[in-house]
């Protein structure tokens, strides 16, 4: 069959399912669709980079602008203890995870409304928009990583072994953290745009509410149980840990486990039952 006949059958039996909030996403479709998931993602990395001077050097620059800027804030005017780390590296490898997310809850959460003429007059699995804008984070992520590795490497530094398996298993971590942040916000700014307006300073906040410019030891004991509850703590800190051979964070590190997959299994139902509507409201 045609793709577009497909797609006009696959439009009215969606049209035509139950507004059921226990529906589940229907990953069968999502994977035959798959290839269009890739189109998504390699557009949003040349939307990203297109008519800029620099190109491809602000995936350089804006990691090292922000080291620079907060070494001298945090580390060297008000004096934040980084661990026995050189404050540099101390606080790249808490931005990396932390950008990682921070771009993907950003960019995915406005990208239904910026999408809206394909939404609106094309059938295809919505999930597609938002999640192709937090896997192509992915790729400042893996340049952010060669960074931290060089400075490691300019201090004297050698990572753990152990940061070979743990690094790729947290950033896909904080990969699925962005997404059930992003699936929640990104449905809920196609009806209520403050949302979208919103989300600088939620994402402002939440930084500082995460130990990116501090330790987690720096936080008094009553309150360091309820920054374990913050899903990116557990991601920042078993960051550091497995680059540095630190103490490993078991129980910031299982809350994040546990707290991310709530979220991201709850924001499949909540973005599923969304769906059938986004078309009319986008």
């Amino acid at each position: 069959m045609p793709i577009e006949g497909t797609a006009i059958r696959r439009r009215r039996e969606f049209i035509g399912q139950p507004s059921s909030p226990w529906r589940p996403v229907d990953f069968r479709e999502v994977w035959e669709y798959k290839e269009l998931l890739y189109f998504f993602v390699w557009r949003d990395l040349k939307i990203r980079f297109k008519q800029t001077i620099l190109g491809l050097a602000w995936v350089v620059l804006r990691p090292l602008f922000s080291v620079v800027i907060f070494t001298a804030v945090f580390g060297r005017w008000a004096k934040i203890p980084s661990e026995d780390l050189p404050y540099p590296a101390f606080i790249l490898a808490g931005l990396l995870p932390w950008n990682f997310f921070a771009s993907g809850v950003t960019q995915a959460t406005g990208s239904l409304v910026a999408n809206a003429h394909l939404v609106s007059k094309v059938y295809f699995p919505r999930l597609f928009v938002p999640l192709s804008a937090v896997v192509s984070a992915v790729v400042e992520a893996l340049v952010s990583l060669v960074l931290l590795l060089i400075l490691i490497a300019a201090y004297g530094r050698v990572p753990a072994i152990g940061a070979i398996v743990w690094v790729p298993f947290l950033l896909f971590l904080a990969m699925i953290i962005s997404l059930g942040v992003s699936l929640w916000l990104a449905a809920l700014n196609v009806k209520y745009r403050d949302v979208g307006a919103g989300v600088p300073f939620l994402v402002q906040i939440w930084m500082y509410a995460t130990p990116v410019v501090y330790p987690l030891s720096l936080v008094p004991y009553p309150f360091s149980w309820l920054s374990s509850l913050n899903p990116m703590t557990g991601v920042v800190e078993g960051f550091r840990s497995a680059l540095f051979k630190s103490p490993w964070p078991d129980v910031p590190f299982s809350c994040s486990v546990i707290v991310g997959s709530a979220l991201f299994a709850s924001s499949l139902f909540f973005f599923r039952r969304c769906e059938r509507t986004l078309a009319d409201s986008v």
